[in-house]
């Protein structure tokens, strides 16, 4: 695990903890070819330097937020706010995550992406790389 999201995880305290804990295990089994690192202070996956799925800690419990989720039509996943293609989930409990579901939505996330690496040289328009 990449030692600065290890840190990030060690930050949390109980169960919040082991969700991130579990969180980055089950990311980095299902996606070994992604570069992770701690990015606008959270850890965040990426492939070919776009962002494809991070998790953050919230008042309300750990969001695992995939940038491409909303173009996944994924009903337990909920479209973010605004131009973006992003959607969520937001965990409470260990066992809430779903490893099923999870290997689901990272396969999504390398067939469906959006060019987020890009936008600021397109003037904050998103274009769909796959």
């Amino acid at each position: 695990m990449n030692q600065n999201i290890k840190a990030y995880n060690e930050n949390k305290l109980g169960e919040e903890q082991e969700i991130c804990n579990r969180l980055a295990l089950i990311i980095n089994k299902l996606l070994p070819e992604a570069e992770s690192k701690i990015w606008h202070k959270h850890p965040v996956w990426f492939l070919e330097g776009n962002p494809i799925v991070g998790y953050n800690k919230l008042k309300a419990g750990i969001r695992l937020m995939f940038w491409s989720g909303a173009s996944f039509e994924e009903e337990r996943l909920k479209p973010g706010t605004g131009k973006f293609k992003d959607a969520s989930i937001l965990y409470t409990s260990l066992n809430q995550i779903n490893f099923e579901d999870l290997q689901r939505w990272i396969s999504k996330s390398k067939e469906i992406q959006w060019g987020y690496k890009n936008i600021y040289k397109l003037k904050g328009k998103l274009v769909r790389l796959k």
